[in-house]
């Protein structure tokens, strides 16, 4: 089994100020890979300021990392000719949270759709360039006579962002990055578009990395998650697992936010504020954390079980994970 992308201990970090310069480390080093012949999606999930979408957006080569290594089969993306970066660019998509960020609204939609097409090449006439989009439109669910010929603002939220899983289809993906697609659509409309994705995997073997800070539509669509706390993985695993027997308290704290169906139950009373900044400079960065230990005895992850790791002085009797790509404790599922 050999890895479609790879990401080796990769970071970000902004560095702001004139004349006294600030650093932010806004991605701690990560590891993380997306196997070749095991389709999967993998929620990456946390509150805003996490570092969910400066990971995602590393991932895809939208934002340069400040250390570590991104490979895509195997090849350098630093070091990719114009034609390995050009497949790159086809391969992995992104869907982004707002779709007005893509539609320039002085042209039809029909425009968001052709150009990648005519980009890449993959059609040799207006013909086939219109069967593609046709069918693509039909495949997430919208109806062409409904949709083409029309202006961005003509169409709904939920109809501008199934254009863009549609777009991103068209291209025939090995790989889309999702960054919380269905958060500025109606409820009632994020099932529908979550269940699309879904088929993505299950039908075109397409991988997906949803990035969401709702843990409800993590647990609906992926297979694994990663859980991220001030740029740094605190949990990750089985979404199973994670979601139903969390370890790390901040985890705890995401699904206690989770709306249960039974009206006897009552909001359970966390203490601590999840906003807190690291109280000793050398200590653990973990606002629940009430050890002053050195950040670095609290960077270590540790195997809680089969398909369940976490980073937290709670798990600290269990074995330190020998494998730094947290993808190695994922389940792979078909």
């Amino acid at each position: 089994m050999g890895s479609l992308l790879e990401a080796k201990q990769v970071s970000k970090e902004y560095i702001s100020g004139t004349f006294v310069k600030k650093r932010n480390l806004a991605l701690k080093p990560i590891s993380f890979s997306i196997s070749d012949d095991s389709p999967s999606i993998t929620a990456i999930a946390g509150e805003s300021g996490s570092g969910k979408t400066t990971f995602a957006r590393v991932i895809a080569g939208i934002l340069d990392k400040s250390s570590g290594s991104l490979r895509y089969k195997d090849k350098d993306i630093n070091q990719m000719n114009s034609e390995d970066i050009l497949n790159f660019k086809k391969e992995v998509q992104t869907i982004f949270q707002d779709p007005f960020e893509v539609y320039n609204p002085f042209y039809k939609v029909d425009h968001v759709l052709t150009t990648p097409i005519k980009k890449f090449g993959l059609a040799e006439n207006k013909s086939d360039i219109d069967e593609m989009i046709i069918s693509a439109l039909q495949e997430v669910g919208l109806r062409p006579d409904e949709t083409l010929g029309r202006y961005p603002h003509q169409l709904s939220g939920g109809q501008r962002q199934r254009i863009m899983v549609a777009r991103a289809f068209l291209l025939r993906p090995k790989i889309i990055i999702a960054d919380e697609p269905v958060s500025m659509v109606d409820a009632s409309l994020r099932a529908t578009i979550l269940e699309e994705i879904k088929k993505l995997k299950e039908n075109y073997n397409i991988s997906v990395v949803y990035i969401t800070h709702d843990l409800t539509t993590a647990y609906q669509v992926a297979d694994n998650i990663i859980v991220l706390y001030k740029g740094q993985v605190v949990e990750a695993g089985d979404v199973e697992n994670v979601i139903n027997k969390p370890v790390h308290p901040y985890t705890q704290l995401l699904t206690d936010c989770i709306p249960r169906p039974d009206p006897d139950q009552k909001w359970s009373k966390t203490s601590g504020d999840i906003t807190l900044e690291s109280r000793i400079i050398n200590g653990c960065n973990c606002a629940f954390c009430n050890q002053n230990e050195s950040v670095e005895s609290n960077r270590k992850i540790y195997e809680f079980n089969k398909n369940q790791i976490v980073s937290c002085k709670k798990a600290e009797k269990k074995k330190i994970c020998a494998n730094e790509d947290i993808s190695a404790y994922f389940t792979k599922k078909k």
